[in-house]
């Protein structure tokens, strides 16, 4: 059973109702207004998530609440933000909202699959539910790449006025038994998964978490040999390895534009590499991978592909004992080997 505030229009006023969990019979979408479910990190960005967030979600209701029940859904778990959007899908929600970071937003983009396929809806006749997203995280990336001027006022607005843009999904198979894990925004691995791994355990110093992690990451790193297959084809031999960046959307790492040629409505992701970097290349050009003019530079190279497979580099016979970090969206998912496949069109997107 899952629980939500429920926010009544006339008494402006919060109820918290029982949602329950249990399968049921199929219903008329005239039955019940349809709910627009926001999945809300209290904790996130070391509490300031919960506080605007309060101040926000009121409102809303105006503009809301007069067409769909508004329901808030505060996480207290790791896994309580797929399970929730997973519930609200079923029930043909119109919309699931992920109202925090990256982290909240990866966490309801997998909601929306189960067993590495689309959750289906219990309600007949209704739109499948699209996702949202009110970015009040420590990064909130994904939301650079549509050029939000005003990131939350702009969130807000597109949020109130439904519109949908069909957006891709990338789909990651780490080893053979390990699972599937889906993201919206950026897969990476090695150093900058790595530094992401890291820089989960400073998020109370804000952005700066980041250059912390990559800074610790860099102790003991050593770029490494890898094999990559694209679309099928031929494997290729990529030598001296720093960072890979796998991307839907363009930004990762609190505003570094990594991808800067991705595009989330593409049908296919961006691969960047980053190949025989040394501490002092990140700190020359770390201006040129903020700004996304860094494809020019020596040892970097982009492709585009929609199934890409990497694997640690068997040098005659001798593999390297150690493990390359495998995250997305920022969350850590596992090691080399992996399969990264785009899902195009997958979920739509309030824009």
């Amino acid at each position: 059973m899952a629980f939500f505030s429920l926010w009544s229009p006339a008494t402006r006023s919060l109820h918290v109702v029982a949602v329950t969990m249990d399968p049921v019979a199929p219903q008329s979408p005239r039955t019940v207004k349809p709910d627009y479910v926001f999945v809300v990190n209290r904790n996130g960005a070391n509490g300031r998530t919960g506080r605007e967030w309060k101040n926000l979600f009121p409102k809303l209701s105006p503009r809301l609440g007069k067409d769909w029940n508004l329901c808030e859904a505060f996480t207290s778990g790791p896994m309580d933000a797929v399970e929730i959007t997973r519930e609200a899908v079923r029930n043909g929600a119109a919309a699931v909202v992920a109202v925090g970071g990256d982290g909240t937003l990866h966490q309801v983009v997998n909601g929306f699959f189960e067993d590495g396929k689309p959750v289906e809806q219990r309600v007949v006749g209704r739109s499948r539910t699209a996702l949202g997203l009110i970015p009040l995280g420590t990064g909130s990336d994904f939301a650079r790449t549509f050029k939000w001027s005003n990131v939350l006022c702009q969130a807000m607005e597109h949020v109130a006025k439904g519109q949908r843009r069909k957006i891709d999904i990338g789909c990651i198979t780490i080893g053979k038994n390990n699972g599937q894990h889906f993201f919206v925004n950026i897969a990476d691995l090695h150093l900058s998964a790595k530094a992401g791994y890291h820089a989960a355990c400073y998020k109370r110093f804000g952005n700066l978490c980041y250059v912390i992690g990559t800074l610790q990451a860099f102790m003991g790193h050593q770029n490494q040999d890898m094999d990559i297959r694209m679309d099928g084809g031929q494997w290729r031999r990529f030598s001296n390895v720093t960072s890979i960046a796998i991307g839907n959307g363009k930004y990762f790492g609190g505003g570094m534009m990594i991808v800067p040629t991705a595009d989330p409505s593409s049908g296919a992701m961006e691969m960047v590499i980053l190949q025989d970097f040394k501490w002092h290349d990140f700190i020359t050009k770390m201006p040129k991978l903020y700004k996304g003019t860094h494809l020019t530079v020596k040892n970097v190279s982009c492709v585009r592909a929609h199934v890409i497979e990497i694997r640690k580099a068997n040098n005659n016979g001798n593999l390297s004992k150690n493990e390359i970090y495998v995250q997305a969206d920022g969350e850590h998912v596992g090691f080399l080997p992996a399969t990264f496949t785009t899902l195009p069109g997958a979920i739509d997107f309030l824009v």
